[in-house]
């Protein structure tokens, strides 16, 4: 039995990590590394949805190197606050053989998904595989990858905006907030 979780009442009782504008300077940032690093090497985006979607198109619209979009859809949550077994719901669709793969994702928390993403990638032939998260969660975690690259760092909270959901609720926001 699910209960229902009034999304106004959890953004009213949320608190503030990062503005709107803290978020959009930490991606300029993160952006202009990876921009460096690439230089001019064609990547395959690849995209970990839901949860990556926001932090995806708001990279994709500041790179400058050729870029190839995938996505890939592997989930824990499901709309709980915790996670349980991965679940695939959609591999990627172009053929990774010999190139350099770019794989976003919202958070690395305990880092799970993402390193199955990152293997299943390199399974497929991917050259290179780098990762790039929005926010790397502070947890103390034994983690069983460290991202390439990292816009943000959050307190080991609950948090949610900027793609990242509570419940299924705000991943519209363009600030991150946590629950209290």
């Amino acid at each position: 039995m699910t209960v229902a979780v009034d999304p106004h009442q959890l953004l009213k009782n949320s608190t503030l990590v990062y503005s709107a504008s803290e978020v959009e300077s930490a991606i300029d940032v993160v952006t202009h590394q990876i921009n460096q690093h690439f230089k001019d090497t064609p990547v395959v985006m690849m995209c970990v949805m839901t949860g990556a979607l926001y932090f995806s198109a708001k990279l994709l619209a500041k790179l400058t190197m050729p870029v190839e979009l995938d996505y890939v859809q592997a989930n824990r949550y499901h709309k709980n606050l915790s996670g349980a077994d991965l679940v695939w719901t959609k591999l990627p669709t172009l053929d990774l053989h010999g190139k350099t793969v770019l794989l976003v994702d919202d958070i690395l928390d305990e880092g799970i998904t993402l390193q199955a993403v990152y293997s299943r990638c390199l399974e497929l032939g991917a050259k290179v595989v780098s990762t790039v998260v929005l926010a790397d969660k502070l947890n103390q975690q034994n983690k069983p990858l460290k991202s390439d690259f990292t816009a943000l760092t959050v307190p080991n909270l609950f948090v949610f905006g900027c793609g990242m959901d509570a419940h299924g609720w705000w991943r519209n926001l363009p600030e991150i907030r946590a629950i209290s």
